[in-house]
């Protein structure tokens, strides 16, 4: 490792270490000369030894393991995109992927959906669960509070919902490239082993699924256009747009957006019949 590079990962490490606050990881008592946590208490939340952790914060004992990095990040409770930075400069890498399954979304994510009032959108994780949703999805794509937890999976939607199968355009080349799309982003987030029982469960009751999973197309889910025959309104056109969410990784959030002024009036209709059903 390069002088540069190891002091980078030293500085960094103490820079970290005394922006801590004692009372959160349960060091609380006794007047600190200094603020953050003592070396000591990283190294002991990391097991590992003091000497090695001093050393490393001195740019001394050369590259630490992966392993290592590991625990320290834990131990400093870092997040994603810190402990991303901590393994580039103690590796020059950034960490393998490791897939972390996700319950919901902050207030702030959710109010930001909510603030795209004709524009269906949703939130979904890397094994595309949705997780959150604005009225506007709700409204034209799937009422997922509705359904339990297990069954808002797009996957799971597209090959056992005869209304989302119905609201197809084209099926067949939707189905081709969800699948294909789905492939691809379970392998970036390293989840492959979390999908085994969906795609065992689909492949035995869908033969459509089995045969375009065996297929092993890969696909990207970035934009394009979707036509859906809602049995409501009719034809709806609406452009969509997958974008990552800033400092989750694991989340997507998907925007659909109105073709045009008549495909953005029957979102509102639909927005409109939705509401008066709710009152």
């Amino acid at each position: 490792m390069a002088p540069h590079t190891t002091n980078a990962l030293g500085n960094y490490l103490r820079d970290r270490r005394t922006r801590l606050d004692p009372a959160t990881f349960g060091f609380i008592g006794g007047r600190r000369r200094t603020p953050g946590l003592r070396r000591e208490e990283v190294a002991q939340r990391a097991n590992i030894s003091v000497t090695w952790y001093t050393w490393l914060e001195q740019g001394r004992g050369g590259a630490p393991s992966a392993d290592v990095l590991d625990r320290i990040s834990k131990s400093m409770m870092l997040t994603e995109p810190e402990r991303e930075h901590l393994f580039m400069l103690g590796l020059g890498r950034p960490p393998e992927v490791r897939y972390r399954p996700v319950e919901g979304v902050t207030p702030r994510l959710q109010r930001v959906l909510d603030a795209l009032e004709s524009s269906p959108a949703i939130i979904k994780t890397a094994t595309w669960d949705v997780i959150a949703w604005n009225p506007a999805a709700a409204a034209v794509l799937t009422d997922y509070g509705q359904l339990p937890p297990e069954q808002r999976n797009i996957l799971r939607l597209m090959f056992s919902s005869p209304q989302v199968l119905a609201m197809q355009d084209d099926w067949e080349s939707v189905a081709r490239y969800v699948v294909g799309s789905f492939r691809a982003d379970v392998a970036r987030a390293g989840a492959t082993d979390e999908i085994t029982q969906l795609v065992d469960e689909l492949s035995r009751t869908s033969a459509e699924f089995d045969r375009l999973w065996r297929d092993n197309e890969i696909a990207a889910h970035q934009e394009g256009t979707k036509r859906f025959n809602h049995p409501d309104v009719g034809l709806l056109e609406l452009e969509f747009s997958a974008l990552a969410v800033d400092g989750r990784p694991e989340l997507g959030l998907v925007i659909y957006n109105p073709v045009s002024s008549r495909d953005a009036e029957r979102v509102r209709s639909l927005l409109r019949m939705r509401e008066r059903h709710i009152l």
